[in-house]
């Protein structure tokens, strides 16, 4: 697919010269329906309907336009008159509804076929069926809110616990999309300074050498650390982190499974190598989304091609994990022999932590040196396993929730990445008074930034984005 320029939103003027966007996306003009509702049977079933041909649809099934804002029950009907179902419809002519176009909600039961037979009806008077989030979509495109709004909707819905629901909700409100703009205001100023001595080349070397320029980088750099303090609990609260339990067979890999997850996931028993295959749990841990996997077991003296198979996945897992466990024989192995001889096979880049097992019966509970972090426990009777949690918590830098978290995701960690870096090298760039170069690198910055937004998006990122969505919002 070829790539589509970007869109741009709102971008604030800067310094004559300074180089300018291309025009928004143009709002569509078709209209769309879907159900709100999942499907299956249920007791109220809502139909959505979005865009220009809403009053025409309103008046064709109902006989007439609804008061805006103000339900009314209402006989649904077909195109002989007759009805299809009997419920409660909504209007919300633009601009004030969630789309900023004219919507017709309308809430009957929730029967499959009564729900199809008034879908084919509004599909018949001109309507399309929506694709995933275009509802919301549409919402981002008419101005109505931020694309991190538009994606912390999703992240309510899918909230797994009620701490992130609740950052999902102070994000979809505008908080996280308030500190963001904060800092663009503050790279604008920094730009329109920079300009500034650009404009006037025989003044530049004095702009660009004072004290208020300092304080005016100094001022971006504190505000871009809070957005990242912010950005990086709140992809812990939306999307948690992935743990991978390694280790020899035997090793009580599986236990600690079952310990943490409070319930028996997974087989145990005497045999080496019981399990073969990945197995996933996802559990709550004080309202970060902790997502394990029990692989299985490591080691070189099989020749049984499905255990071959099962070490192999477990290698991928590992390639793809925020933390590997690895487990231990604590009675068995107490110098940590099989993590040594495995060290060099582990993916470098993902942090380990060893995790000693069997503290009840073994004799010391010393790790030996030169190790990564470590700890002790028993995943039979649960000792230690609190520490262990706790561990996973501070490794993770998650902190209890306070009144101030957000909902963020892993795209925008990595927009804030390429604004530090830009951000970084603009900073070098003003010691070798390079103010053309200062200036384009705080222009990428800005660039980046807006991306969390939407100021500046690519067709095949909104795409993506809402693609993820559900049908009907």
């Amino acid at each position: 697919m070829e790539h589509q320029p970007p869109h741009r939103r709102g971008e604030r003027p800067l310094a004559q010269g300074a180089i300018l966007g291309t025009p928004p996306h143009t709002p569509p003009r078709d209209t769309i329906v879907a159900s709100a509702t999942p499907p299956g049977r249920g007791g109220v079933g809502v139909l959505r309907v979005s865009g220009p041909l809403t009053p025409h649809i309103a008046t064709a099934l109902l006989g007439a336009v609804p008061e805006p804002r103000r339900a009314r029950l209402a006989r649904f009907t077909d195109d002989l008159d007759q009805p299809i179902d009997l419920g409660l419809a909504l209007y919300f002519p633009a601009p004030h509804s969630f789309t900023g176009e004219d919507v017709l909600e309308l809430q009957g039961h929730g029967g499959p076929i009564v729900q199809e037979a008034l879908l084919a009806r509004i599909l018949q008077l001109g309507a399309r069926r929506a694709r995933p989030g275009e509802f919301s979509e549409r919402a981002y495109l008419n101005d109505k809110l931020d694309l991190a709004q538009a994606e912390a909707i999703a992240d309510l819905i899918d909230a797994g616990s009620q701490a992130a629901a609740r950052a999902a909700l102070r994000s979809m409100q505008g908080a996280f999309s308030e500190l963001v703009h904060g800092v663009t205001d503050a790279l604008t100023a920094l730009r329109v300074y920079v300009e500034a001595a650009i404009d006037f080349p025989e003044e530049e070397i004095d702009f660009l050498s004072t004290g208020e320029l300092a304080a005016r980088l100094a001022l971006v750099r504190t505000r871009l650390e809070e957005v990242e303090r912010s950005a990086k609990q709140g992809r812990l609260l939306t999307q948690g982190i992935h743990v991978v339990i390694a280790g020899r067979p035997n090793a009580g890999k599986s236990t600690l499974l079952n310990r943490l997850a409070g319930y028996d996931a997974a087989i145990v028993t005497p045999v080496a190598g019981t399990t073969r295959d990945v197995l996933r749990e996802r559990i709550d841990l004080d309202g970060m989304p902790l997502h394990l996997i029990d692989t299985a077991g490591l080691r070189t003296d099989t020749t049984d091609v499905i255990e071959q198979e099962g070490m192999r996945r477990a290698r991928a897992e590992m390639q793809r994990a925020d933390r590997v466990l690895f487990v231990i024989d604590g009675v068995a192995d107490p110098t940590a022999q099989a993590y040594v001889a495995e060290r060099g096979t582990l993916p470098a880049g993902i942090p380990v932590t060893l995790v000693f097992n069997k503290v009840d019966l073994a004799t010391s509970h010393v790790a030996p040196p030169d190790l990564p972090d470590s700890l002790w426990l028993s995943a039979a009777t649960g000792q230690g396993v609190q520490a262990l949690r706790a561990h996973l918590k501070t490794s993770m830098g998650y902190q209890e929730e306070g009144a101030g978290a957000l909902s963020a995701r892993a795209r925008h960690l990595d927009a804030l990445g390429r604004v530090r870096r830009d951000f970084d090298r603009a900073v070098g760039l003003l010691d070798a008074r390079q103010g053309e170069l200062v200036a384009e690198e705080l222009r990428q910055a800005q660039m980046a930034l807006g991306e969390i937004t939407g100021e500046f998006s690519s067709d095949d990122l909104l795409g993506a984005i809402f693609g993820s969505f559900c049908i009907g919002k």
